[in-house]
């Protein structure tokens, strides 16, 4: 089978980077320029992805196409995609709930096949092997293990099921990015009152405790513009499974303190400083 042209929408930090791998299995991997910004085209260029002028060519001439954009526009993505009628194999691989996940599969599904998929990890650069987490149709799941077969993506089918790979993801961030919110509340409210570095050793004494990574913190901070709509998201999943959405909508709106602070290279006194006097 000849391999395929890949485009991806749209190389932020991990999509740059999981676009790199595809390439090792794909003809060519393409990115729309228009509309992006300056740090989009460095990235692009450094990970050897080709730029066409507008979404229309990239489109037209992929036959797999990977959508890895904030989770907040990643619905109004997939309905520009539906205007041009793309009939390939669509990954949609945001970090958004299962429902809105099916609602793009059903806008898409007229003409294109849809994958449902969750990056769990860092992004595949400096030796990080994250896993894609895909469930759809079996021939289009396999389509993409083929794709990235011996990169540092690795992939796991999850079943047939549109919306288990990203009922996965949002479990799991669930988890992961609201624990880091929780380390900046302790460790903001002990040092206040002067106990942060006993604090510290607390933690230090237990397996495996955020608390005793608060250099975390800052790192939190610059991603909080990403990972507060991905925990909207995930409020919203719990939600439609009967359960309380409150304690991650609360994370939400703690990093949505930090929103100022995008990309940004923060100390952990600038972030808990931000975290206070937002």
């Amino acid at each position: 089978m000849a391999q395929p042209t890949v485009g991806i929408l749209h190389p932020g930090s991990m999509g740059a980077a999981v676009a790199a791998c595809a390439a090792a299995n794909a003809a060519e991997v393409l990115w729309c320029e228009t509309g992006r910004s300056a740090a989009s085209v460095e990235r692009a260029a450094q990970f050897g992805l080709t730029p066409v002028a507008t979404l229309a060519e990239l489109l037209r001439h992929s036959d797999i196409v990977i959508s890895l954009c904030p989770p907040a526009a990643a619905e109004n993505l997939a309905r520009d995609v539906v205007r041009y009628r793309f009939a390939g194999l669509y990954v949609e691989a945001n970090a958004i709930n299962p429902e809105r996940t099916k609602r793009i599969t059903a806008l898409l599904e007229p003409h294109a096949v849809v994958v449902d998929g969750g990056v769990v990890g860092s992004p595949p650069v400096r030796g990080k092997t994250p896993t894609l987490y895909v469930s759809g149709p079996a021939a289009a799941t396999k389509r993409i293990e083929v794709l990235f077969a011996g990169t540092a993506v690795q992939t796991a089918v999850l079943g047939t099921e549109v919306g288990k790979a990203s009922a996965l993801k949002l479990a799991y961030a669930s988890f992961q990015k609201t624990s880091r919110v929780l380390v900046a509340l302790a460790v903001g409210m002990a040092r206040e009152h002067g106990v942060d570095q006993e604090l510290i050793e607390v933690a230090a004494r237990r397996t495996d405790s955020y608390l005793s990574e608060p250099q975390y913190v800052a790192k939190t901070a610059a991603r909080a513009w990403r990972w507060g709509p991905e925990l909207e998201e995930a409020a919203d999943a719990l939600a439609a499974a009967g359960l309380p959405p409150e304690v991650l909508r609360a994370a939400a709106s703690t990093l949505a303190r930090w929103d100022d602070a995008k990309d940004g290279e923060l100390t952990l006194t600038d972030a808990l400083d931000r975290l206070a006097q937002p």
